[in-house]
């Protein structure tokens, strides 16, 4: 355990950003499991609706910092593929 005032406030904040980063984490990928889910049934519908929410998510997981651009724009893109791939 750290001696230091400014350590342990350290330990403090990055514990509670850590949670705010994994529970955001944990929404964007419940988001990609129902466009997948939707994908596997060929409800076209449910999976353009699950993809824009989806969107959204990672749009917010990204201004916060959890997702770099370029990693939202390739997951977006990808299940955008999968989506289209209904036909």
């Amino acid at each position: 355990m750290a001696n230091i005032k400014s350590a342990k406030k350290r330990i403090l904040v990055n514990a509670k950003r850590a949670a705010r980063n994994k529970a955001i984490r944990s929404g964007v990928k419940t988001a990609i499991k129902k466009v997948d889910a939707a994908v596997a049934a060929g409800d076209k519908a449910a999976a353009v609706e699950a993809l824009d929410a989806l969107k959204a998510e990672m749009g917010r997981a990204t201004s916060k910092g959890v997702y770099k651009k370029n990693t939202n724009a390739r997951k977006i893109s990808r299940m955008a593929k999968r989506v289209n791939s209904i036909g």
